[in-house]
Formats: structure tokens, sequence, C-alpha cells
């Protein structure tokens, strides 16, 4: 295979796994409000899904990684990327047949296990998938081709929220009592669909002429060319990270079974059914306050013991990139600081993406932010996520070989394509959308973040970091105090300005993905697989960071917790100065 020469003829056969990968994870955030209800779940047990799904990425890539030290050689790279993704395309279908059989019995966790084997499957996947599309074409533009299956990704988020809503609400409105009294059929159906659909793509690669096996990209039958020698300390340091989050994970869980927990489910419970007969009485004053006593102190503990899972995974890779610097034998990939950087990178950026998807339906159910049932919020959630599709779209143009003015002209074009793309679709799923108009600002300033990022990975994904900070933080700005700008534009305040905000944190994560990816790997050279599955693991951000803020929003209220994107944020646009200027002293040129 030329390296240099793009092999479109695979390329697009690989991009089809990119959109389930999109539909499963961005169906997700109409799934939590829904099981919230549902299963009488608070804020941060609702986000034990992403808890589930991403927590599986990390131990899948974990595994894999764990294997190729014990054997001295990357499974991945025996099989061959093409054989990995079939393998994991079945463990996915395993998944979904969990999932139809926990959705059956109405059972929560065992919906939670199946989830987990259809992201251990995705892991398997995307461990394959994303280095393989750097890997078939010249290294620099890298970063498009990984946009451009990250385009059709999008393209499953845009339509997953829009799906599961209709699958789970149909076309009708309904209040959270209705969502209780629902049945789980339709998703059952849904996931059979899903199922079968993974089965039919398993056999599409595995029978497709199109497709390399992957092996040839590196010399197979070389231990030291799968950069597996003597990485013993990466794989120990990784399961010292991953004990010490079971260990702050196993209290935060063990406290929803705790005598203090019963009791605020039962004093919550009788709070419930003599609410009305309490009115505004002294008995109803009296249980609030004992509820508040009860749980503040558990809601406490529970948040600094989740903190602690984001202090173990920072001081993890810290610690990894001190002591590699010192003597990188027995590092492997690791002993790049690039890959470390990159790592904690897209753990933040994972984490904050899924997180303002996941808190978002939270969010507009609020009065001052709409006030919309969970079966109305679709539409602002396929927004967000058809946010990222508009971005990946626009970065996508790079892989073709186009003119510079049309690349000008489709830059400018395609956000605004997906932007029609994402109305069309919610109108046809019989969702207002006059509300969404005027987000067509915020897609003009990203259009511009592009112009002015001239398509170099480092620039680019430092200024989208910018803007996700500046967005963040008008969002989190009080609602009564953005009066004198509604009045200004002779408007009702309706936190419009606020959610437009929050949703177009979606904008400026669209090209992150594929940026940090490409410069994390950028001069690992034979590392690139190995460099691959530790950032697959980071994917873990999604299990760690929408649970913090679900806990967080439990105590400070919802609009401040996404107090944790912003800083988020910050952290993205630092990595971009930093991670420049370590490529540039090794000789290394992305931009």
């Amino acid at each position: 295979m030329n390296p240099t020469k793009t092999n479109y003829a695979a390329l697009s056969t690989i991009i089809t796994v990119f959109f389930f990968w999109g539909f499963i994870a961005a169906g997700n955030s109409v799934f939590i409000p829904f099981c919230k209800h549902y299963f009488h779940l608070d804020q941060f047990q609702s986000q034990l899904i992403d808890f589930a799904f991403y927590f599986a990425y990390y131990i899948g890539a974990l595994a894999l990684y764990a294997i190729g030290v014990r054997r001295g050689q990357d499974p991945v790279l025996k099989w061959g990327y093409k054989k990995s993704i079939v393998y994991g395309l079945l463990f996915s279908a395993l998944g979904a047949a969990a999932m139809i059989v926990s959705l059956y019995m109405n059972v929560f966790t065992g919906m939670l296990f199946g989830l987990f084997i259809v992201a251990l499957g995705f892991s398997l996947q995307q461990t394959s998938a994303n280095p393989f599309m750097i890997a078939l074409g010249d290294e620099k533009t890298g970063s498009n081709r990984v946009s451009l299956g990250g385009g059709v990704n999008s393209l499953g988020t845009t339509i997953g929220p829009l799906v599961v809503a209709f699958a789970l609400f149909g076309s009708t409105t309904m209040t959270d009592e209705m969502i209780h009294s629902l049945s789980m059929n339709k998703v059952i159906i849904l996931y059979v669909f899903v199922g079968l659909l993974f089965l039919g793509i398993a056999a599409l690669f595995h029978f497709s002429k199109k497709l390399p096996d992957g092996k040839e990209i590196t010399d197979a039958d070389s231990t030291v060319s799968h950069g597996m020698e003597n990485s013993n300390k990466a794989l120990a340091t990784l399961l010292i990270i991953t004990g010490l989050l079971i260990g702050c994970f196993a209290p935060v869980f063990s406290s929803y079974r705790s005598e203090e927990a019963k009791q605020i489910v039962v004093l919550e419970n009788q709070l419930l059914k003599t609410k009305k007969l309490l009115g505004t009485s002294d008995a109803k004053f009296v249980l609030e306050q004992d509820i508040r006593n009860l749980k503040t102190p558990l809601e406490n503990k529970r948040i600094i013991w989740f903190s602690m899972g984001l202090v173990v995974v920072i001081g993890g890779l810290v610690s990894a990139l001190r002591l590699s610097k010192r003597n990188s034998n027995g590092w492997g990939a690791m002993k790049y600081p690039q890959l470390i950087l990159g790592m904690l990178a897209i753990f933040i950026y994972v984490g904050v993406e899924v997180a303002i998807g996941s808190n978002l339906g939270e969010l507009l159910r609020q009065p001052n932010f709409g006030g919309y049932a969970s079966s109305e919020i679709a539409p602002f959630v396929a927004l967000y996520w058809g946010s990222l599709m508009m971005g990946r779209w626009a970065s996508a143009i790079y892989v073709f070989d186009l003119t510079d003015m049309w690349k000008k002209i489709l830059t400018a074009a395609l956000p605004i394509i997906g932007f029609a793309v994402v109305l069309g679709f919610s109108a046809l799923a019989n969702h207002e959308i006059k509300s969404l108009y005027g987000y067509i600002i915020f897609v003009i300033i990203q259009i511009l973040g592009f112009f002015w990022g001239q398509n170099k990975p480092a620039k680019t994904l430092l200024i989208f970091g910018i803007l996700g900070v500046i967005v963040t933080a008008i969002g989190l700005i009080p609602t009564a105090q953005m009066n004198p700008i509604y009045e200004m534009l002779g408007m009702e305040n309706t936190g419009i300005i606020s959610v437009y905000a929050f949703l177009s944190a979606g904008l400026f994560c669209s090209i992150m993905w594929p940026c940090i990816f490409s410069l994390s790997l950028a001069g690992l050279g034979k590392y690139q697989a190995q460099g691959s599955a530790f950032l697959i693991m980071m994917i873990l951000g999604g299990a760690i960071i929408p649970p913090l803020q679900g806990k967080l929003s439990d105590i400070t209220g919802i609009q401040s917790s996404f107090i944790v994107a912003t800083l988020c944020f910050v952290y993205l646009a630092i990595f971009a100065i930093w991670v420049k200027r370590v490529l540039k002293k090794q000789g290394v040129v992305m931009d």
C-alpha cells in the first residue's frame, strides 16, 4: 500500500462503523432522561448509562494492551485492522442481545451490563479503525480522514436522538408520570434492529475485497515493530490507575445501599404521596428539611470520592510524564510526551462532549430554560450532536483533491448545510424547530474559526478551545442577569441564549478528536498502534466527567454544574499550545 496516496475504496468501507458509534452514544442523551423518570433515578444515577458505556472503552483497550504486553505482540496488529473490526462488531452484537433481554425484564443494572458489552466491542473497533484511517494515506492529512469518519459518526449522532426519542415516545409529548408507565417494547425492537446491523456490517467487512487486512501497514512478524517491547512500566501505571479508580467508585455506589440512602427513599416516597395533602404546611417543610439533613452529607461524600477518581487519572498521567522523561525504558509509547498529554486531552475532550449532551436534558427541563418535557428535548439534543457533524463535514473536505477555491466554498457551505439537515430531520420527526433558527449565528462563528485555523491541527484546536471557554462561560450567566440583552433584542427571556451557548460547545468540540488524535500520534512511528490503544482508553473521560457533573448538579443545580465544561475547554486550549512546542522540539512538523 502506498502510504502517501489515499485508498478511497478502503476508506469508504471503514467509515460505516463510525455511524454506529455515534448513533448509540448520542441516543444515550435521550435515553438518560427517560431512564431517570422510568426507573426513578437521581441525576447521578442516570449518568451511570454513560459510566457503563465509556468505562467499557477503557477496560477493553486496557485488556488489549495487557494481552499485547504479556504476549509481546499487539493483538490488533496480529489479527490485522480488518479482522479486529469484525471481532468488535460481533462483540457489540452480543451486547445488543444482552440489552434486549435486560430491557424485556425491565432490569436497569442488566441494561447497563448489555451497554457495557456493546461498548467493549466499540473499543476494539475504534482501536483498530482510527489508526487504520490514518494509515490509508499521508500522515499529515490523517486528521482529515479521521474527520471524514467523524462526519459520518456525527450523522449517527444527529439521527440517533431523534430515532431513540421516537422509539420511546412516538410523536406524543409525555409527562414524567406518563413515562413511568411506558412499555420497553419499542426499544427492544430498536436494539434487535441494531444487533442485526452489527452482524450485517461484520459480514460486509469480512467479505470486502476493497479493504486490506491492515497487516501490511506494519511488519506483523516482528515483536519490536509492535511497540510492545519492555513497556511494563506503562502497564503497571495503568493497572494502578484502574485499581485506584475502583477504590474511588466503590464507596459512591455502595452509598446508595446505606441506611441513610434507604431512609431518604422512604421519606421522599412519603413526601411524594402526601404532597397534595400537605400543601405548604409545616409538616411538609419538616419532611423536606429531614431529607436535606440526610442528603447533604451523603452527597458531599459522593462528590469527594468521585472527584478523587478524576484526581487519580490526572495524577497518574502527570506522574507517567515525569517518570518517562527521567528514564524512557519500559514505557513503550508513553515515552513520548505528546502521547501522554494527548491521553489527558482525549480524556477531557470526551468527558466534556458527553457531559454536555447528557446533562442537557435536565437543563432544558428547568423553567428558566424552556421547561421542556423529556419527550420534547430530542431536537435540542440532535442539534448539539449535529453541531459536531457540521464541523467534521467542513474538516473532512481536505481529504479530497479539490482546488483551494472549492475548499473555501465548502468550508463555508457545509456547516450551514449540516444545520439545515439537522433542522430537516427534526421537522420530519414532527418537532417544533422555530426556536432553533437563531443558532445560525453560532454556526457562522464556527465557520470563521475554520478560516482562522487554516486547517492546521494545533492552531484550530487552540481557537476552538478558546471559543469553547467563551460560550460555556456565557451559558453560566444566571438567566436574570441576561434580561438587558433580551430587552435590547426585543425578546422574552426564555433562557434561549444560554441554551444556544451550551449547544454551540458541540460546534467547537467537532474537530477536537481528529486534531488531538493526529497530534498525539505524530512522530510515534512503530508505536502508533499502541499509542492509539492508549488514546482509546482515555474515552474513560466519558465515564467520569458526566457523572461528576451530574453529582455536582444534584448539589449546586444544573446550570452551575456546567462550570465543569468551561474548565475542560481551558485545558484543551492549553494542550494545543503545549503539544505544538513538544513536537517542534522533536522536529515533527504538523502545521
